[in-house]
């Protein structure tokens, strides 16, 4: 076109900046991983305007926003068009050309200039007006229309590209100031001509952004977005019903919530958040990921829940964190490591610690939460080392000696003068736990061993160590130290000969057992099974063969209780010169089976308690299966 066609017309066709080629390239083939995230970024865009032009509006009344201020969606699906509107600042032509033909500036860096000395509750919204978000468009539509005419102008402009390399600028209409962008929809993006698609986008994405969103249905507009972010809202000023209705829709629970935390922080960090802590186990709770869903919002615009805002061990909390000051990248899906997103991070952690840590002091409804939660945020103190002391502070265990819960600082106040350690049991089950060989020799004596029964529990105490100076002892690991405490007053009964019968059972028990010894830790069972010092337990080898991994092998160790019937008689048959070696296996197998395990040869366990059974003496020692 000549250039004096293009004074007749005023239509202008430039080519895109390189930076802008290679964006447009980056955004519609790999940068979004979801093609509806184009809505958001438009929805985004135009309150960003909206709240500009409310700024602007507090020096210049001329610039004042019209009374039905709102963010409008008309989707044609005979045209194959959709149109988002506003009434924000609007562009002139130059900034047409600035903010949607480079990005070598977005138009709001050198607005924000204006706003260093602004409060920030009067701090206008500007995720980045027409920066790069507004490119997601083409990920959708073939061909996009810009229609804007700026405040206190009377010139409109019509801004128009295929996202191909390059874009026209030429003269428009428009009645009011403000900004239309028309999307010419792609054929394989039908669904984003259909209003309740386009409802359902809003309100995942932008619910609760400052201003109204409205989409066109039959002829008529309809309200798509809640619009009030209640996290905003100083606490006095929402109601308990409405923090229940936020909580239902942000978590998809039916329940209340346990509790709810609610604040503003100011200062050199300011952010707002409202978290809730479910008053139930959500249904798939088991089955979610480890990570932290807590939604992260920038000026109300929802950003992402996959800002791992709290560490995993504390996933169960949800809610919306929104901060003012936290940077983004060019997709809004990732976000870049920034050291403010660190201390939004810590500050939040910190928070709600400090709200268990003071709702732990109601014993009884803190059994409730740890019922529903205890076992996820004792994870803590196996992979966060800035907070495992902290954790443990709070946790809570069943207990041998008490009913209920206990924590760590109560067993600490009823340890026994000589005791310096504390002493724990794992296992699969609080009541089998309690019923358990390993802590006879304990309860005998007045010793506390706290039944941990989760999972996690066979891994954490490693990584503890130790709690306000007491070490933690596994009492099924290694030797015990129960000749410290004493004998148990009631036993006074005689020893078996374990010198002869002890080498006769590691005989006959071969490389089953790593060894066989007399314990102190036994009363009413006859043996038990215990791992070798410093090996792994028999409860975390368990564990790791039902998650598929495994261990080096490692031998378990049979220990016997010298004063209990049927070790007098195996000890008098060893003195008689009787074989016992199919007494000895079963003797093991009846240990595998009380610590939870099946023998490991069923049929060979079988036809020696039915040989025993029967009164069969075999003429010499059975090999040993």
């Amino acid at each position: 076109m000549t250039d004096t066609a293009k004074a007749a017309t005023g239509s202008e066709t430039r080519e895109f900046s390189a930076e802008v080629g290679r964006l447009l390239d980056l955004v519609v083939h790999s940068l979004y991983s979801e093609r509806e995230i184009f809505l958001r970024e438009l929805v985004a865009n135009a309150a960003d305007a909206t709240d500009r032009r409310r700024f602007e509006a507090l020096t210049d009344g001329a610039r004042a926003l019209p009374e039905d201020a709102k963010i409008r969606i008309n989707p044609d699906k005979d045209a194959r068009l959709l149109t988002i509107s506003d009434d924000g600042t609007g562009m002139t032509r130059e900034e047409l050309v600035s903010n949607l033909g480079t990005i070598a500036r977005s138009g709001t860096r050198a607005f924000g200039k204006q706003l260093q000395d602004a409060k920030p509750e009067d701090r206008p919204n500007l995720i980045g007006q027409f920066g790069v978000g507004f490119y997601a468009a083409f990920m959708v539509a073939d061909k996009v229309d810009v229609v804007s005419r700026r405040t206190g102008s009377d010139e409109a402009w019509r801004w128009t590209s295929d996202g191909k390399g390059s874009y026209t600028l030429e003269p428009a209409t428009r009645e009011k100031a403000g900004t239309d962008i028309t999307l010419h929809i792609k054929t394989d993006a039908d669904e984003f001509l259909d209003s309740w698609r386009l409802q359902a986008i809003i309100r995942k994405w932008s619910d609760h952004i400052a201003w109204p969103v409205s989409i066109v249905r039959d002829g008529k507009e309809e309200a798509a977005n809640e619009g009030t972010a209640l996290w905003r809202k100083p606490k006095n000023e929402v109601t308990e019903e409405q923090l229940n209705e936020f909580y239902r829709h942000i978590t998809h629970n039916f329940d209340t919530p346990w509790d709810t935390l609610h604040w503003r922080a100011e200062g050199t960090l300011e952010f707002s958040a409202l978290l809730f802590i479910p008053g139930s186990r959500p249904f798939e709770f088991a089955e979610q990921t480890r990570e932290s869903r807590v939604k992260l919002h920038v000026r109300r615009m929802f950003i992402t829940d996959e800002a791992d805002i709290l560490p995993p061990w504390l996933r169960f909390v949800q809610g919306v964190v929104d901060t003012e000051d936290l940077p983004l990248n060019v997709s809004r899906e990732m976000l870049q490591a920034t050291p403010v997103l660190a201390r939004i991070r810590k500050a939040v952690t910190s928070k709600v610690m400090g709200e268990l840590k003071t709702r732990a002091k109601d014993a009884e409804a803190y059994a409730t939460f740890w019922e529903n939660f205890g076992p996820v945020l004792k994870e803590g103190m196996w992979d966060d080392a800035a907070h495992r002391t902290e954790v443990a502070g709070i946790s809570r265990f069943r207990s041998s000696a008490v009913e209920g819960l206990t924590s760590l600082d109560d067993y600490i106040s009823r340890m026994k003068p000589e005791q310096d350690a504390i002493y724990y049991l794992t296992g699969d089950n609080a009541e089998t736990l309690a019923a358990s060989p390993q802590i006879e020799g304990f309860k005998a004596r007045g010793v506390e061993v706290l039944l941990l029964s989760d999972p996690v529990d066979s891994f954490w105490p490693d990584r503890l160590s130790s709690y306000e100076g007491k070490a933690l002892r596994n009492v099924a690991q290694g030797q015990n130290d129960l000749e410290k405490f004493g004998a148990p007053e009631e036993t006074s009964a005689e020893k078996a000969d374990m010198d002869t019968l002890l080498p006769a059972l590691k005989t006959a028990l071969g490389d089953a057992v790593s060894d066989v010894r007399a314990t102190d830790r036994l009363v009413n069972s006859a043996m038990v099974l215990t791992a070798p010092e410093g090996g792994p337990d028999l409860q975390l080898q368990k564990l790791m063969q039902r998650s598929g991994q495994s261990l080096p092998a490692v031998t378990p160790v049979l220990e016997l209780n010298p004063a209990h019937p049927v070790v007098h008689n195996l000890a008098e048959k060893v003195k008689a010169g009787e074989p016992i070696t199919d007494l000895a296996h079963i003797l093991l197998d009846v240990a595998s089976i009380q610590s939870g395990e099946p023998p490991k040869d069923v049929n060979a366990f079988s036809r020696r308690l039915m040989d025993y059974l029967a009164g069969s003496a075999p003429a010499k020692d059975a090999e040993p299966a």
